[in-house]
């Protein structure tokens, strides 16, 4: 009988996990196509990759961050990145996406045993936190010469220019949404959980 829920849960988080992963590839591709200003995109693609740490596992999450980014490059948004630096934007996509999907995992894992709401919010905030910190050091680490041209064309400086040209606007969505999101949709996968017990 063990063995028998056993499976079933794992064939219920496989499920889960190729849901979660449809649903990225969807908010990845089309999220690209809601702009604000000249290169910030407004993306919903980290909702569901915390939705996927939190119930599937930290590895979950760094699959789903990692679709997220070979996502990325069939969009109109790579094609800018790519023209500056091909490794330089392939490192930077993909790590950034993957930490964030396993550090969202791994603090709700932690907090998990505490409190599960607290655990989502926490790792709601972590993955865009990541997201974001990583796309700044790749910044700097591989399009530092286009950054300051833009900075300096635009009259800022360059620590202005990445936080306000490319973070900005992009950044407080992406936090506010999964803060408000992520814990609501997992309160809903609960209470569907608990009815079909």
């Amino acid at each position: 009988m063990a063995n028998t829920n056993m499976k079933r849960e794992h064939i219920e988080k496989l499920v889960l996990l190729a849901l979660l992963t449809a649903m990225v590839a969807v908010l990845a591709y089309f999220g690209g196509f809601i702009r604000i200003g000249g290169l910030a995109s407004i993306s919903l693609t980290l909702i569901p990759v915390v939705l996927g740490a939190a119930l599937c596992g930290p590895l979950a999450g760094a699959w789903l961050g990692g679709v997220a980014g070979i996502v990325f490059f069939a969009t109109a948004d790579a094609a800018f990145w790519l023209g500056l630096s091909i490794p330089g934007t392939i490192i930077t996509v993909m790590v950034k996406g993957m930490l964030s999907g396993l550090c969202a995992g791994l603090v709700y894992k932690l907090l998990e045993k505490v409190n599960r709401y607290l655990a989502v919010i926490v790792s709601a905030v972590v993955c865009p936190v990541v997201n974001t910190g990583i796309f700044l050091l790749g910044c700097l680490a591989f399009f530092m010469d286009a950054v300051k041209d833009m900075a300096t064309t635009n009259g800022y400086s360059i620590g202005a220019y990445l936080i306000i040209g490319f973070v900005g606007l992009n950044f407080v969505f992406e936090l506010l949404t999964n803060i408000v999101v992520s814990p609501a949709i997992l309160r809903l996968l609960n209470i569907r959980k608990k009815d079909t017990k």
